[in-house]
């Protein structure tokens, strides 16, 4: 399994635009072959950052969903949307357990 762990510092003016954006990419990107989970949420802290947790089956279906459509629109459209550097991190996972809390 690959996992992707993402933050997007965004304009504080652009957050509504880059809602719409969000909103639409993990509509699309749930739907694809090989995507476990896409997710993304708003920082509780910092209502200014978007952070994306995203699961794959593979490397293969991770290249998959960086060449979809709505993946091209919305990495076309974030540079106009960021307040700073984005942070992304790719973790190879070889075993996953679910926890109980």
């Amino acid at each position: 399994m690959l996992v992707v762990r993402a933050m997007f510092p965004i304009d504080p003016d652009r957050m509504d635009e880059a809602l719409e954006l969000v909103d639409d990419l993990v509509d699309h990107s749930n739907q694809e072959p090989g995507i476990i989970d896409y997710r993304a949420a708003v920082d509780v802290q910092d209502e200014t950052r978007l952070r994306f947790i995203e699961q794959y089956e593979d490397g293969d279906a991770f290249e998959a969903h960086i060449g979809t459509e709505h993946f091209q629109a919305f990495e076309s459209k974030l540079p106009e949307l960021l307040a700073g550097e984005p942070e992304v991190t790719r973790f190879t996972v070889s075993d996953a357990t679910e926890l109980e809390l």
